[in-house]
C-alpha cells in the first residue's frame, strides 16, 4: 500500500517508520518544501519519498492528516475524494486558538476534517497515544500484553482498513463508533495516553 502522510512531526515520521517496516510504501509532506524531509527519506529508505502535500494526498491509497488542528483548512480536498483519510489531530487550544463550536461540544475535531473534506472517509486514530509509544508499544498478535487503540469513524469499511493497518503495526483496535465518539479518546479523557488492553479501554472511554 502507498500511504500519504500530511505532515511529518513525530506522530507522522513514526508512523512512517512502522508503514516501512510493514512493507508499505509512503509519501511525506509538511508545511515547508518537500527538501527539509530529506534527512527523515534517507533514514527511512527507498520505500519513501517526500512530497508537497497534494502529492501526498493525490499519491496516497490511505492518507494520515497529522497536523496541528489550526491548520485543517489547508488539507487539499479534492485528491482525496474517496479515500480514506485517517485523523490524528488533537485539539489545544493555547496552540490552535480557541474553535467555538469545539469549546461548546457542538462537534469534535474529526467531524470539522470531515466537513472539510465531505467526499473522503474520515477515521478518528492515533491521536490516543504518544509518538514515542507507537514504536515502544508495538507487539506482535499474539503477544498477551498487546495495546489496544481506540477509533472512531461513519463508513464500516474504512474502519476495517485503518484496524487492518493497526493490527499491522502492532496494536489491537477497538471501534468506539461513528466519528463523534472521537471525543471520548480525545486529550483530557481518560483513555487518552492509556496503555490499556481491550477492557481496560473500554472502561475508560466510558467516563470520556
Amino acid at each position: 500500500m502507498k500511504i500519504g502522510l500530511i505532515g511529518a512531526g513525530h506522530i507522522g515520521s513514526n508512523l512512517a517508520r512502522l508503514a516501512i517496516k510493514n512493507g508499505d510504501d509512503v509519501i511525506i509532506s509538511n508545511s515547508r518544501d518537500p527538501e527539509t524531509l530529506a534527512d527523515l527519506v534517507a533514514e527511512l529508505g527507498p520505500h519513501a519519498k517526500a512530497a508537497w502535500a497534494k502529492g501526498a494526498a493525490t499519491e496516497g491509497d490511505l492518507v494520515v492528516v497529522t497536523i496541528p488542528l489550526k491548520n485543517y483548512q489547508t488539507v487539499p480536498v479534492e485528491p482525496l475524494e474517496g479515500k480514506v483519510v485517517i485523523d490524528t489531530m488533537n485539539y489545544y487550544p493555547a496552540r490552535d486558538g480557541h474553535i467555538a463550536d469545539l469549546d461548546s461540544g457542538k462537534t469534535t475535531t474529526s467531524e470539522l476534517l470531515q466537513a472539510h473534506l465531505p467526499d473522503s472517509k474520515v477515521v478518528k486514530a492515533f491521536n490516543s497515544i504518544f509518538a514515542g509509544d507507537l514504536i515502544s508499544t508495538a507487539l506482535p498478535k499474539e503477544d498477551p500484553n498487546r495495546r489496544t487503540l481506540p477509533i472512531a469513524g461513519n463508513n464500516a469499511a474504512a474502519k476495517m482498513a485503518v484496524a487492518t493497518l493497526i493490527d499491522q503495526f502492532g496494536f489491537d483496535v477497538y471501534d468506539a463508533g461513528p466519528l463523534r465518539e472521537g471525543f471520548r479518546f480525545q486529550n483530557g479523557t481518560p483513555a487518552y495516553t492509556m496503555r490499556a488492553n481491550r477492557e481496560q479501554l473500554i472502561e475508560a472511554l466510558k467516563k470520556g
